[in-house]
């Protein structure tokens, strides 16, 4: 027995462990992302489910489904940290090399889920988003190829793959900014100075004006950078608490009414100090983000974003079909996203195995 489940582990492990190349890697960065992945995975459960849940059940899960929401937020601290790593550490910079690690990194899976939606949509017409007529549906299809919803406003086919617009928007403009301010010749604290200025002029403008707000969170991400690699600044407390007040700040909007934009400045605050905690081994943090099964879902982060979604929503079909969602119960929330969540595992795992890993991740992204 001990020898099958060796054997078990190990397969898990030559599928889900990441080759990091010849850079020391930052484990706990992989458990943030598994928990940053599970709150997105609870947004939409609640979502889903609640149809078919009535009472005290209804109000958890509208607290649940609204601190999920900066799961997204501390994917884009992340993303803001490696890739202006990536472009602020290099003395020359080459954008074709640049431009074809992020196109290998995000479109093998993105394609294959998007042309996965496409055909669902031909044969569950009712839960089709394509517009009427052939030119109409080619257009939108077309700008969902191109990573436009979420920046422009478009309906996109995924539904969460607004947030690839924000991430390829900074991708893009990260190589720009850089050398157009000459930032690699500024002294590190100058830089964090001219972010953080960018940062609250960023604030003020769009709670004003309004616009993509949560474009900032890369910018938490690039201080962290700046803190964390340059400054060598650690923290080694508090950082699972700064992350349980983080979702508290975002799930306590659903009974009090306080403004978007300084809970998201809060939030931004509390992932910068919180992600230093973590990649501090000695924090009590850093511990349970390196928690095995934590990382390899933080590993598969990718596929399981793009595709718990379609699971989710298929589960809940053949639930409706089983179960009418007049049947409402107080319960069911509570019991039900857990063999839920276990089965988009599978199937972002399958993804994650058969597209992902030999398309995306053959060979390491930089």
């Amino acid at each position: 027995m001990h020898f099958i489940n060796g054997l078990n582990r190990k397969w898990f492990e030559e599928k889900l462990e990441l080759s990091h190349g010849n850079h020391k890697p930052l484990l706990s960065m992989e458990g943030l992302r598994g928990v940053a992945v599970f709150l997105v995975f609870l947004v939409h459960y609640s979502s889903l489910v609640n149809p078919w849940i009535s009472g005290q059940a209804l109000h958890v899960s509208d607290f649940v489904h609204s601190l999920g929401n900066i799961g997204v937020d501390l994917f884009f601290v992340l993303s803001g940290y490696l890739i202006y790593g990536t472009v602020i550490s290099k003395p020359t910079f080459a954008p074709v090399g640049y431009a074809k690690r992020r196109i290998q990194r995000i479109y093998p899976t993105f394609l294959f889920v998007l042309a996965l939606y496409l055909i669902l949509s031909f044969v569950f017409p009712s839960e089709s988003k394509l517009p009427h007529g052939l030119t109409n549906s080619v257009v939108y299809i077309v700008q969902n190829a191109l990573l436009l919803p979420g920046i422009f406003n478009i309906t996109p086919i995924i539904t969460v793959a607004w947030s690839l617009s924000y991430e390829v928007f900074y991708y893009i403009i990260i190589p720009i900014l850089i050398p157009l301010f000459r930032l690699r010749a500024w002294t590190s604290n100058k830089r964090i100075v001219f972010w953080g200025i960018v940062s609250v002029l960023a604030f003020i403008i769009w709670e004003l004006e309004g616009g993509p707000i949560r474009l900032v969170m890369f910018v938490s991400g690039i201080i962290l950078f700046e803190l964390h690699r340059n400054k060598q600044v650690s923290i080694s407390k508090y950082g699972t608490r700064m992350l349980l007040v983080a979702l508290a700040i975002f799930g306590l909007r659903t009974v009090f009414t306080y403004s978007f934009a300084l809970s998201l400045m809060a939030v931004y605050v509390l992932f910068l100090f919180m992600c230093l905690c973590a990649f501090n081994s000695k924090s009590f943090l850093h511990k349970w983000l390196i928690f095995t099964p934590l990382r390899w879902l933080g590993n598969m982060s990718y596929s399981y974003y793009l595709f718990h979604g379609i699971t989710l929503k298929f589960c809940f079909l053949v639930m409706g079909v089983v179960f009418p969602p007049a049947m409402d119960n107080a319960h069911i929330y509570f019991w039900l996203w857990i063999p839920l969540f276990i089965a988009t595992l599978c199937t972002s795992f399958v993804l994650f195995v058969v597209i992902e890993r030999p398309l995306s991740l053959a060979v390491k992204n930089k």
